[in-house]
C-alpha cells in the first residue's frame, strides 16, 4: 500500500522516505541543532538532500550528509554553486532549481515553489567558498512540493510568511500534507499558518520551526482550533523530535 514516512528531526529538518526506500532529507541541521538528537554520523542512507535556503538552520549538514551517502543535492542556483566548490559537482551531484521549476529523482518528482523570506548564504557553511558566494537577497528562497509516485504529495512551505498564492499551490499539486512554520518570529505564526492551511487545503499540517529552545513559542492549541475553523478537513500532528508520522492511503499513525 503507497505510503510515507516523515520524521521530525528538530526545527525545520526532516527526513522523508517513500515505501520504495528513497530517503530525502530537508533541510538539515543535526550537528549544532540544539532540538536535534540524531547526528550526521548517524545518517545510515540519503537518496536526495534538499536545502530550502542558505540560512544555517536550514543547510548546515547538507554538503556533510550528501558526502556521506552519495545523495544528490536539490537547492537553488546559488547554493548548487557553493556546492560544487564543496565536491559535489554540478548538474550531477549539485542540481540547480528556481521557483517553478521541476526535476524527477528516483520515485519523486520535486517541484520548487516561491516563498518570501529574507535570504543570505551562511558563512558558518565552512569549507570553500567561490568568490561573490555571499549572495545579495534576491536569489531563491523556496518551498518545495514533493509528489512520489506512489501519489502522495507533500508540501514543504519552508520559512516564509503568509501569501495568497499557496492557495495555487494546493490547486495545482494538491498536497494531502503540509508541512508549515508556526514560530511567528523569523517566520508566520499560528493564526498565519491556520489560514495557510485554509487556503492549501491538506489532509495533515505538521507544524515546524517552533520551540522554546528556539526562542519562537508557539501554541499549537491555537493551531489547531485556528486550522479547525478554517479548513475543517485538515487536522494538525504535532510531532515531537524523533517521531514518525506514517502516511498511508489517507490514513496515518505516530509512532
Amino acid at each position: 500500500m503507497a505510503s510515507v514516512k516523515i520524521t521530525f528531526l528538530g526545527h525545520a529538518s526532516f527526513r522523508f522516505e517513500s515505501d520504495k526506500g528513497t530517503v530525502v532529507y530537508f533541510d538539515p541541521w543535526l550537528d549544532e541543532n540544539p532540538t536535534a538528537k540524531t547526528k550526521v554520523s548517524q545518517v545510515r542512507k540519503a537518496d536526495i538532500v534538499i536545502a530550502s535556503h542558505g540560512h544555517h538552520d536550514h543547510c548546515a549538514d547538507a554538503f556533510a550528509i550528501c558526502k556521506k551517502t552519495k545523495a544528490r543535492f536539490v537547492g537553488g542556483y546559488e547554493m548548487c554553486v557553493v556546492a560544487d566548490a564543496n565536491g559535489l559537482k554540478m548538474g550531477s551531484r549539485a542540481v540547480p532549481l528556481n521557483p517553478g521549476g521541476a526535476l524527477k529523482m528516483k520515485d519523486v518528482n520535486i517541484t520548487m515553489t516561491q516563498a518570501i523570506h529574507s535570504l543570505s548564504l551562511s558563512p558558518s557553511l565552512g569549507g570553500a567558498l567561490p568568490e561573490g558566494a555571499h549572495f545579495h537577497p534576491d536569489g531563491s528562497v523556496s518551498g518545495f512540493v514533493l509528489a512520489f509516485d506512489n501519489g502522495i504529495t507533500l508540501y514543504n512551505s519552508a520559512d516564509t510568511c503568509l501569501f495568497s498564492d499557496m492557495q495555487l499551490i494546493g490547486q495545482m499539486h494538491g498536497p494531502q500534507i503540509a508541512i508549515l512554520p508556526v514560530g511567528g518570529k523569523y517566520t508566520m505564526g499560528v493564526r498565519e499558518a491556520a489560514r495557510a492551511a485554509s487556503l492549501i487545503r491538506p489532509e495533515i499540517v505538521i507544524p515546524g520551526h517552533y520551540g522554546a529552545t528556539m526562542h519562537q513559542p508557539a501554541d499549537i492549541g491555537e493551531l489547531k482550533r485556528g486550522v479547525k475553523f478554517l479548513s475543517a478537513n485538515t487536522r494538525v500532528e504535532e510531532l515531537k523530535v524523533g517521531q514518525t508520522l506514517t502516511y498511508t492511503a489517507s490514513q496515518s499513525r505516530v509512532s
